[in-house]
């Protein structure tokens, strides 16, 4: 029997349904699949898997908080709890290798009000308050730990994917340098030495090496200006160089060499290449994509070009999906909000 072309025309959506467009995501965007989106106002970074994949912790600023507070959520974005106290300004979260227990960074010690916004009179400025100290907590935000307090900075804590090290930024030295050490806070070990801003660090999923971002200051002008934010608890984030080294600080090598702002590297599960942000295309403006290349610092391409600031991306364990922060679908100025995305190779 034969059947009529309309006919046809009309069982064939029912056959195959046409599948639902994936409007997140820019026709450039070839790397990425499927993007959805898992807040939807605020200001929302840093959100990092959990060892099995199945949650996610991440810092916001939400109603009725006025600066940046930890929550957690599953991975599509249901269940989204507190998990700091509420009190002071945190940042910088991470699931312990157990999942019962979260890593963050607190002021509330010394401070339960939000810190005063950065003094923007000496240009584009991030503070690095001497009040934040190292945290853990039970996964529902009870049961809160010091882990490592000093009179200075100490933020930026991540672990190892091995689950045996912390790497985190701190100033107690007098300048900003990665530090290790053991999850009880134990063994802490200095690893960079250089003059200058070293922060934003991970380790390679085999826990071999360790990717951060850095700028080392050997113009003496610079340095004093450095040295005078540093001074105020502030540091200058326009020009920031990625950088690989080996656990113990060894074998140091700067990946990037760019008049912009490289920041928030992470290794691919392969430990060959490593994605990150950058306003390298458009240095000093507010243009951030993320771009891969390989971890000696060729072959850099594009991964997004939907929004204007897209960062902090991480990718799961197993490298098939891909959670970052952008602005794209933003309601307002200054909403940045949480997407995963399926990577495509």
């Amino acid at each position: 029997m034969m059947y009529s072309f309309s006919l046809v025309l009309l069982i064939l959506p029912m056959l195959f349904p046409p599948q639902e467009q994936d409007s997140l995501r820019h026709p450039d965007e070839t790397r990425l699949r499927n993007i959805r989106q898992l807040t939807f106002g605020g200001t929302n970074a840093e959100a990092y898997f959990s060892f099995d994949d199945r949650r996610l912790i991440f810092q916001s600023t939400r109603p009725p908080f006025d600066c940046d507070q930890i929550f957690t959520m599953n991975v599509d974005g249901s269940e989204q709890f507190l998990v700091s106290n509420g009190k002071g300004v945190t940042t910088c979260a991470y699931f312990l290798p157990d999942r019962k227990r979260i890593l963050y960074s607190s002021t509330f010690y010394e401070k339960e009000k939000c810190s005063s916004r950065p003094d923007k009179s000496n240009g584009y400025v991030w503070g690095v308050w001497d009040a934040y100290d190292l945290y853990t907590a039970n996964a529902d935000g009870s049961d809160i730990r010091v882990l490592s307090r000093s009179p200075r900075y100490d933020a930026e804590a991540t672990i190892s994917p091995m689950g045996d090290k912390i790497v985190f930024t701190s100033s107690r030295d007098g300048d900003l340098d990665l530090y290790t050490m053991n999850l009880d806070g134990s063994d802490v070990q200095r690893i960079t030495q250089e003059l200058g801003y070293d922060g934003g660090a991970f380790f390679s999923w085999d826990g071999k090496r360790i990717v951060y971002r850095a700028f080392h200051h050997t113009d003496s002008i610079a340095a004093k200006e450095y040295k005078a934010l540093l001074a105020e608890q502030l540091v200058k984030p326009t020009r920031m160089e990625i950088f690989v080294c080996d656990a113990d600080g060894k074998n140091r090598k700067r990946l990037t060499n760019s008049e912009g702002a490289n920041f928030a590297p992470f290794f691919h599960p392969d430990n060959k290449r490593i994605i990150f942000s950058s306003n390298s295309d458009a240095p000093g403006s507010r243009l951030f994509h993320l771009y891969i290349m390989n971890d000696d610092g060729t072959k850099k391409n594009q991964v997004t070009s939907g929004g204007t600031f897209n960062a902090f991306p991480m990718f799961s364990r197993d490298g098939k999906q891909l959670v970052f922060v952008s602005d794209r679908n933003a309601r307002e100025r200054y909403e940045f909000n949480i997407f995963l995305a399926d990577w495509v190779e």
